[in-house]
């Protein structure tokens, strides 16, 4: 049976991790001292995401595709990716700054890491401080460059620097140098990998008491040395109760829907699974296509579920017809696969 599927995130206590985003959530483990990282929906092999709510619940994302297939994420997508969720939801809360970094792309993560690359998009949340992104060189860089900037401390002062602000999206290709800000919470959307080359921690010590390994060598085979040739962070403003793009590529499709009056999507002309992650607010998602009388349809806890700030909601590729109620105002990011 096939209907709006919830998770159970998780969790991921990180040495600059922030204490925002674990107030979202009941049942973050009692001995974090921060949660950094929330995965909402994720099937990464060590850290898959089980589902929250009716029948199925307790079955992994890759139990349900096993079953499923292309009913639960369409036929291209279940073409060009069997068995495997090509997608991987997440918050992250940094109190602190993150490793400068860099991601290879889907040719050299499969060849060296049998894995998938790591394309992904950031949507910024509102944050305690000021927040703000590294996104790419400010001038043309070499490995001798680099080098250097790493020894001595000074790699950030050769990215681009941009503060952001609630509803900022920045859209980061592979190979694109790159670091998340102290003061920085964000909704990602990303290919389903788990892949990071650090080329600079600034000298922290992991939970270990040793120093975080980097990956220079990877990094540089990896990287752009180029600045980045479209802009880096844009503001595309929201359109109550409709549908706003905010970014398209090849990996995955992110719209920004605002709320504030029920609203009915009409997902027939998509094939592909639809994920919901709640960036504010609270809201109801009824599919009215599922299984059961349409009378019981939004009293079934099968067809309708709740979403709160820092949920998300897998709809999948076989329904199509979804009415989503905010409670009051909210705003969902609205993410498919288009190939």
């Amino acid at each position: 049976m096939l209907y709006p599927f919830k998770f159970t995130p998780q969790f991921f206590h990180k040495l600059w991790g922030g204490h925002t985003i674990e107030k979202w959530y009941d049942d973050v483990p009692a001995d974090y001292e921060n949660v950094g990282e929330a995965w909402v929906i994720s099937d990464v092999e060590r850290f898959p995401t089980v589902v929250a709510n009716g029948p199925h619940t307790g079955d992994s994302l890759q139990d349900l595709l096993e079953v499923y297939m292309d009913e639960l994420v369409g036929g291209k997508v279940y073409e060009v990716f069997g068995n495997h969720f090509p997608l991987l939801l997440k918050f992250i809360d940094a109190v602190d700054d993150l490793s400068i970094q860099v991601h290879p792309n889907d040719e050299y993560a499969l060849e060296h890491e049998k894995s998938l690359g790591k394309t992904e998009m950031w949507y910024v949340m509102p944050a305690p401080g000021k927040s703000a992104v590294y996104l790419g060189w400010n001038k043309t860089m070499n490995a001798s460059l680099i080098h250097a900037a790493i020894a001595d401390g000074t790699l950030a002062n050769h990215l681009k620097h941009y503060d952001v602000r609630e509803g900022d999206v920045a859209y980061i290709p592979t190979g694109t140098v790159h670091a998340m800000c102290r003061d920085t919470i964000v909704a990602e959307i990303q290919e389903n990998s788990d892949i990071t080359y650090r080329l600079y921690d600034y000298n922290r010590v992991g939970n270990d008491g040793r120093m975080r390994p980097l990956k220079l060598n990877k990094a540089m085979e990896v990287m752009s040395f180029e600045p980045m040739k479209e802009a880096a962070v844009t503001h595309p403003e929201p359109v109550e109760n409709g549908a706003v793009n905010l970014k398209k590529s090849p990996y995955f499709t992110t719209n920004i829907l605002s709320l504030s009056t029920p609203v009915q999507r009409d997902y027939m002309p998509l094939d592909s699974f639809v994920a919901y992650m709640c960036v504010e607010g609270e809201c109801k998602v009824t599919a009215l296509d599922g299984e059961v009388p349409q009378s019981d349809l939004f009293t079934n806890n099968e067809n309708t579920v709740s979403m709160r700030v820092g949920e998300a909601v897998l709809i999948p590729a076989s329904l199509n017809d979804i009415v989503i109620h905010p409670q009051g105002h909210c705003k969902l990011l609205e993410i498919y696969v288009d190939l």
